[in-house]
């Protein structure tokens, strides 16, 4: 993207890019597996910790995707203006410090606000951080960055869910709270190790992205069914992580360990999703990898409803992989279609979309299961949204 490597690159160097794509992906960790989605895995135990509804609890979960929802349109400006490591870098502190306001509280509205703050910082971090790892490597290694990217999420979701389960088994539900002061930690020592050894050959930004993006967005090809795409995935996607632990513990009956294990598969599958859908869609083409993503969703969810143990536990594995993949190819569909200068602001403006999306989502799925009294209508609505995301994504580019 912005200065590629050349193909030929030294060992030394290629070694160096490795160590850049390494903590660029464990970053993503902090930002995304621990701001955002460790809040799924920790669901239950926080809604009995704290004796809150699973409207509310919902409520808590769309702050901190509101909060990166406003942390997109901030991006959009910040990417047009400010070189993409500087963005980075702020949104981890942020993403780290988020981190640490959940760990210190017991409260509702402190809860949401530490969440909020995470949820900023994950969106100053993720969208510039794909073309940074990207452009660490060679031309032929470059797709397998950004799929590196769900490999670092996938890490951190799986850590969290041996870490919470582990925890909760001996100190109870309140132990919730110790697993964001451990996983605060860890973002603090990244975030030393980020400063000192990533960099990025970058120009300065110039500017012209048009409002909130949608400028440089519009010269991308194939940008309309991407972002309908990309809004699918969303929503649908949050309705599945953020209340999977839940509904097997609800509506199944599994024990907490049980439940925790399915979203420990679902996050070791997405350390290899994204890399693996990265390079069927370098031979086979973004259009039919996409399709396929989209056209598996609905067949697991399907099978976690039927609430079977070692076959939910198959389809967690699968949804796993599908969660990693689709953000990864829809970044990777960015990165390859949009210029240097165009790349922040068109990738912010289609983030925004799906921040959207994902914002309603957790309120939606909780506000459903209150008035069914199960989650059983949430899954299907996740399933039905992603046909939506199957059909726009055959109308993407034939040639990509």
């Amino acid at each position: 993207m912005n200065t590629p490597n050349p193909e030929a690159s030294p060992p030394s160097r290629v070694a160096s890019g490795w160590i850049t794509v390494l903590l660029i992906a464990l970053a993503a960790a902090v930002g995304q597996a621990f701001g955002r989605f460790s809040y799924g895995v920790l669901l239950p135990a926080i809604r009995d910790d704290l004796g809150i509804t699973n409207t509310l609890a919902g409520l808590i979960g769309a702050s901190n995707v509101s909060a990166y929802l406003v942390g997109t349109m901030l991006v959009a400006w910040a990417t047009s203006r400010f070189r993409l490591l500087h963005v980075m870098r702020f949104g981890l502190v942020f993403a780290t410090f988020g981190l640490f306001l959940v760990a210190s509280t017991k409260d509702p509205l402190m809860l949401a606000l530490g969440l909020s703050v995470a949820g900023l910082g994950g969106a100053f971090l993720w969208i510039p951080a794909p073309v940074i790892a990207a452009d660490a490597l060679p031309d032929s290694q470059r797709h397998l960055a950004v799929g590196m990217m769900g490999s670092g999420i996938g890490f951190g979701i799986m850590f969290a869910s041996v870490l919470s389960g582990t925890l909760r088994a001996s100190h109870g539900d309140g132990a919730w709270s110790d697993v964001y002061l451990v996983q605060f930690s860890i973002g603090l020592g990244l975030l030393v190790l980020t400063f000192f050894l990533v960099r990025h050959r970058q120009g300065a930004p110039q500017g012209g992205a048009g409002l909130g993006g949608i400028s440089a967005l519009q010269r991308m090809a194939g940008w309309a069914p991407l972002i309908i795409a990309y809004s699918a995935f969303g929503f649908m996607y949050l309705l599945i992580m953020g209340f999977l632990t839940t509904r097997l513990e609800d509506d199944s009956l599994w024990t907490s360990g049980d439940a925790a294990f399915a979203f420990t598969l679902m996050g070791f599958s997405m350390i290899f999703g994204g890399p693996t859908f990265a390079s069927i869609a370098k031979r086979f083409g973004a259009r039919v990898t996409i399709s396929v993503a989209f056209g598996l969703w609905p067949i697991f969810v399907g099978i976690v409803l039927t609430g079977q143990y070692l076959p939910v536990l198959v389809a967690s594995i699968g949804l796993g992989f599908l969660f990693s993949a689709l953000p990864s190819l829809i970044t990777l569909y960015v990165v390859e279609n949009t210029s240097p200068q165009d790349y922040g602001p068109a990738f912010a403006a289609a983030t925004l979309a799906f921040g959207i999306a994902q914002t309603v989502s957790p309120p939606i799925g909780g506000w459903i299961a209150d008035q069914n009294g199960s989650f059983a209508l949430v899954f299907m609505l996740s399933a039905l949204v992603s046909v939506l995301g199957l059909m726009a994504s055959l109308r993407l580019p034939s040639n990509v």
